[in-house]
């Protein structure tokens, strides 16, 4: 893939993107400012438009309500009616005669009312006055509504649909009597033809899917077409409403007459047709544009870079070897400049490179070698002073055990390997554990070592004493310096990077503080001495620079040292898998 990229990446190239991602910012710009603008306007006109439908449905059930309510007043207040109701409220009775007489009476005045199915006349008592039977109101509707028209105190209360009629709504007024300080003289129940308060937006000419609910002042329905419940839309204080997985905008108009409040959902999709379509015309014009737009770009960028693509690709071979020659071009005179300026530096550059190659081929081998020298007596002298210590207190078996195992450290050291001096990270172990051996006839039980390392990373190839500096160092100054027990682990494990090794060392000694770990790791990175109590501190600085010179290319950081006072020390360092001879 990066191949590919590499393969693309173009001065042309470069060119046709760049006005690409202009025009397509110019293209995306107009086009998001010229959506928003008409998408904000068709939006705006069709909520103005469901806005006024919310306007003239509340105000048509308005002049609804008033037909209703002015056509049960006159049953309520006509004389007839109140005195008959007021004989029933003083306990006299009721004759059929007079009971049909306000049959009569309502008849008429139903017969001059549009939307009134009937008017059912109830006394105090609850029975029934017209029609003529002996119904019970507790049998037509619910106590509960009573006792909202009795807390109504004369305003209609909706009921909702007729029990025994599912074609109408009932509606329910207390009888209040004028001769008896308005008291409770009875009831009257109204039954209205459903479509008489049937919504605009009900028939098969409007919005599909287009809900309409009407709420009383206590934000019971008296209409909806909406068949599931209604809770989360009364509930709703949003302009916006999700049901069944469909967004809706919410439009709500209370009367001010009545006190209902009229709820309109409306589906944003239904409204967003004429966006979906305005957005389908943008999206093609843009294309069609940055298509023309493309093929311009094309041809312009290729005029302008065809002179120098020959000079360029001759350039791209210097990174499969060494510089080579570009043939004179025949074009322009900045070209042949460039070109003839190219070959020259060609020439100067092969043959400073040959040079400096073979200077600095020496010079490493010679540093190397130095370093190399450097450990091998600064090893043998912590030896020797480890020997002395043993003599003084050791018997003869020990003495004969501590030096076959001076002489293995001694071969290892002053050996030559098959590989010059590349070992495995096996035989680096074994060395590091002989001289933990040496240590321990020295420093006794206060000295205890131990080795983290998977079995595969033991053949991975490591110049040659690259650990046990840095584990001698530790014992020297970790163990060395304190009285308590000291253990020195050796950790070896995959790095992040699973190309890599890390390696660390560690003790739990008396550590360093920080003034002294910086004075450390300053001294190691230009390369000094820094002495830390005992030794010379050699090893670190050692083995620094021998990490630098064997990997070079693949060195990806130097010796890390973290310490902290009475907890000890660890120094890390990464080194590549496929360890090679550098030099």
């Amino acid at each position: 893939m990066f191949s590919l990229l590499h393969k693309w990446n173009t001065l042309r190239n470069q060119i046709l993107v760049v006005f690409l991602v202009v025009m397509a910012i110019v293209l995306l710009i107009v086009g998001v400012l010229t959506f928003n603008r008409v998408s904000a306007l068709l939006k705006h006109n069709a909520e103005k438009q469901i806005n006024q439908t919310a306007v003239e449905a509340n105000g048509r059930l308005e002049s609804l309500y008033k037909q209703i309510s002015t056509a049960s007043k006159l049953v309520m207040t006509n004389d007839n009616i109140q005195k008959t109701l007021t004989k029933g409220y003083e306990g006299k009775g009721i004759t059929f005669t007079e009971r049909q007489q306000l049959e009569s009476t309502v008849n008429t005045i139903q017969a001059n009312t549009d939307g009134i199915f009937s008017f059912e006349l109830y006394t105090n008592k609850l029975t029934r006055l017209m029609p003529l039977d002996d119904t019970n109101l507790i049998s037509r509707i619910d106590g509960r509504w009573i006792q909202e028209a009795n807390e109504a105190n004369g305003r209609l209360v909706w009921i909702g649909d007729d029990p025994s009629n599912s074609d109408n709504i009932l509606a329910l007024r207390r009888v209040n009597l004028m001769g008896h300080d308005y008291a409770n003289g009875g009831y009257l129940l109204i039954s209205v033809y459903r479509s008489y308060l049937q919504f605009a937006n009900q028939d098969e000419t409007t919005i599909p899917n287009q809900y309409s609910i009407l709420l009383d002042r206590d934000s019971k329905p008296i209409l909806s077409n909406y068949e599931k419940t209604i809770e989360p839309i009364i509930t709703n204080d949003s302009l916006t409403l999700t049901l069944d997985k469909q967004d809706y905008m919410v439009t709500k108009q209370t009367s001010n007459e009545t006190g209902w409040t009229l709820i309109i959902l409306t589906p944003i999709k239904a409204l967003t047709e004429g966006i979906s379509v305005l957005k389908a015309g943008i999206i093609i014009s843009g294309i069609i544009g940055f298509i023309i737009f493309f093929f311009s770009s094309l041809f312009l960028s290729t005029f302008i870079t065809r002179p120098i693509i020959k000079l360029t690709e001759t350039m791209q071979q210097a990174s499969t070897g060494s510089l080579t020659m570009n043939p004179s071009v025949t074009t322009v005179n900045e070209i042949k400049e460039l070109n003839s300026t190219y070959n020259q530096l060609v020439k100067e550059t092969n043959h400073l490179i040959k040079m400096v190659y073979q200077k600095e081929i020496t010079r490493s081998r010679s540093e190397l070698k130095a370093l190399q020298a450097q450990i091998n007596p600064h090893f043998l002298f912590n030896t020797l002073d480890a020997l002395k210590w043993t003599l003084e207190d050791k018997d003869e078996d020990e003495l004969a055990e501590f030096v076959v195992a001076m002489s293995e450290l001694f071969r290892y050291t002053i050996t030559k390997q098959t590989d010059g001096d590349w070992v495995t990270i096996k035989d680096e172990i074994h060395h590091i554990d002989n001289y933990m051996e040496i240590m321990k006839m020295r420093f006794g039980d206060q000295l205890k070592w131990k080795l983290n390392m998977p079995s595969e990373w033991e053949q991975v190839k490591i110049p040659k004493l690259l650990i046990q500096p840095l584990v001698e160092n530790a014992v020297l100054h970790g163990a060395g310096n304190t009285a308590k027990p000291c253990t020195i682990c050796v950790t070896i494990q995959p790095a992040v990077d699973p190309e890599y090794l890390n390696i660390l060392v560690e003790d739990d000694g008396p550590g360093i503080n920080q003034e002294k770990l910086e004075s450390i790791k300053q001294a190691m990175q230009s390369g000094g001495v820094m002495s830390i109590k005992k030794g010379s501190g050699m090893a670190i600085s050692n083995v620094h620079k021998r990490l630098e010179l064997y990997y070079q290319d693949r060195f990806k950081s130097g010796l890390a040292i973290t310490s902290e006072v009475n907890r000890g020390t660890t120094v890390s360092f990464v080194i590549p898998v496929r360890g090679v001879e550098g030099l």
